[in-house]
């Protein structure tokens, strides 16, 4: 777990010393996304899907990701337009807030804290649950809230079905009766182990912490749903359902509570939907999942 935190925490800090240098010109951070969303992303999912063993009795923990980042719609369209904020922010907070960070924060914490088999739960979250929702509902909107006019629907499918995420997706499913190539998955391994590091570090050359106050009102409202909102309703709900496991339980209840996924802020900042806001989001929340996260797990114990 340290080191991970030492990872996450690094790139971070890198990004924002390489923005400060001045060696990096305004803009250097797109280059940076587009690597991320069109090459590292996918081959994770072409990697981690192909293989991915699902279990009926942890249908739960696939399903949870996906009532939240369907509630964080409405939660933000409502609340979002009383503290002034317009379009394009409200969409980042949709984006960050109604995705968390189940991969490279919420598995290594859940083997962490709950072993083996909180993983197991931990690992259908995140594939079937945060990463099928970015690569469709999530890829979905912040396609129609960046379009200048309103997209048919015909539009908006196709830019959903030519996401490279979503393509290999389809190819991972439908390669699953056959093997990688030993090369194959090398390479598909060593490209995909580059989207923390490289994402962080484009999170970190676009965060701008000097403007956070004017951006408090919004960060809060994002943070307060993503790390105690989701994970308290969350609980509230595993607890009532009968039948349910602890470590089901606990595992799911941890990945509700990571802070905003690092690819929803690339991908608002993609489609140009306030990416200070949702680099923020980023930036301040995963610190604070160190500690909101395993309070929340312990409340469920």
């Amino acid at each position: 777990m340290s080191q991970v935190i030492g990872l996450l925490g690094t790139c971070l800090v890198l990004g924002v010393l390489a923005r400060r240098s001045g060696k990096f010109p305004e803009g250097s951070a797109g280059p940076f996304n587009t690597f991320v969303l069109y090459v590292a992303l996918p081959a994770l999912v072409l990697r981690v899907m192909h293989r991915l063993e699902f279990v009926p009795s942890l249908l739960v923990a696939a399903v949870v990701p996906w009532l939240y980042y369907l509630a964080a719609g409405p939660f933000f369209r409502w609340l979002g337009p009383r503290l002034g904020l317009g379009k394009e922010s409200v969409a980042a907070l949709v984006l960050t807030g109604g995705l968390g960070n189940t991969a490279f924060v919420g598995l290594p914490m859940a083997e962490a804290l709950l072993g083996s088999e909180g993983l197991a739960v931990a690992v259908v979250a995140d594939q079937l649950g945060s990463f099928l929702v970015l690569s469709t509902l999530a890829t979905l909107a912040a396609a129609r809230a960046s379009a200048e006019v309103e997209l048919p629907l015909s539009a908006l499918a196709r830019k959903v079905a030519t996401f490279p995420p979503f393509v290999a997706l389809v190819v991972s499913l439908l390669l699953r009766p056959v093997g990688y190539p030993v090369w194959v998955e090398s390479v598909l391994e060593r490209l995909g182990a580059l989207l923390t590091p490289l994402a962080l570090f484009s999170v970190g050359l676009q965060l701008r912490l000097s403007g956070m106050r004017a951006r408090l009102p919004a960060l809060s409202l994002g943070l307060f749903y993503k790390l105690v909102l989701v994970p308290g309703v969350v609980t509230l709900g595993l607890l009532a359902l009968p039948g349910l496991s602890p470590v089901v339980v606990q595992a799911t209840v941890l990945q509700a509570a990571m802070a905003p996924m690092v690819s929803a802020a690339i991908l608002a900042a993609e489609h140009r939907l306030d990416p200070e806001l949702a680099v923020l989001m980023v930036g301040v929340g995963i610190p604070l999942s160190f500690v909101t996260a395993p309070l929340m797990l312990w409340l469920v114990r």
